[in-house]
């Protein structure tokens, strides 16, 4: 296990466990601040997401926390404190948002599926972390939150990869009303794939990413790639881009090993390529 130092203390705000089978974990731990996205942290996520980019040995990435709370968002006392600046704070928040702004593009554009494993309370832009990762599995005690309206502050950020992940009347709920909500409901509006008991969260998250971290890698990130291109397009043009996404597909040697391997009833010996 290698670990990420905060600068201004000797905390391990994130922990990075060796691939093991292929599975990257990394451990928001800043419990003191509830795993807040502070910009050590954004910075250090960042970082480890564009090394794991790379690497081969990484084949899924698995996102989760210590402490009781997932991430509670946004340091707001690290953001008030920036209202200190002559112009109010006005360049040092266009900063942070956008600095977290492009985490969140980082782990959708990832070429590695991101899983979050949640457990504890997502708040605000933690809730947007959960969102914007390809999957969520939730412990039976996790709660999601976007709570801005309560603190005169709309979720607006948060609202994208929310907006993009469930349907439009229970996103606006959760904005409208800053109401926190339980794992069960999360699971019914889309925002995790699933609701386990506490004590098997780690043990269902690592059976997830390995049985994805047996498939190709060449084919996971195609897919990957295409399903959010498509998404944002007429379905027309959809279409004709999958289209020519499965013709790539079936150039590559792991589709026709694949193939080969289906037929003739064994298992496939993928080359990642």
């Amino acid at each position: 296990m290698s670990i990420s130092k905060n600068n201004n203390s000797d905390i391990a705000i994130l922990l990075k466990d060796t691939p093991a089978d292929g599975v990257l974990r990394l451990t928001l731990n800043d419990s003191k601040r509830r795993n807040a996205l502070s910009e050590e942290m954004m910075t250090q996520m960042s970082s480890a997401l564009e090394k794991a980019s790379s690497n081969k040995d990484v084949k899924v990435i698995v996102i989760s926390a210590n402490g009781p709370a997932f991430c509670s968002g946004h340091d707001l006392k690290q953001m008030s404190a920036g209202r200190e600046d002559v112009d109010d704070g006005k360049s040092y928040f266009t900063k942070v948002f956008a600095s977290c702004s492009a985490l969140m593009q980082q782990i959708v554009n990832h070429p590695k599926p991101v899983i979050a494993e949640v457990s504890g309370v997502a708040a605000a832009a933690g809730c947007q972390l959960v969102a914007c990762c390809d999957l969520a599995i939730a412990a039976d005690s996790a709660r999601f939150v976007t709570p801005g309206v309560n603190i005169g502050l709309f979720c607006s950020t948060p609202m994208v990869a929310l907006s993009r992940n469930v349907s439009n009347k229970a996103a606006m709920e959760m904005l409208l009303t800053g109401e926190m909500i339980d794992s069960k409901k999360a699971e019914n509006i889309g925002l995790v794939n699933r609701v386990v008991a506490d004590g098997v969260l780690g043990q269902e998250t690592i059976d997830l990413a390995n049985l994805i971290a047996s498939k190709s890698t060449m084919v996971i990130e195609t897919g990957k790639k295409a399903f959010y291109s498509q998404k944002e397009m007429p379905l027309y043009e959809a279409y004709e881009f999958a289209s020519k996404v499965m013709v790539d597909n079936m150039l590559k040697h792991d589709a026709k090993e694949g193939i080969n391997a289906f037929i003739e009833k064994r298992q496939p010996e993928w080359k990642d390529k």
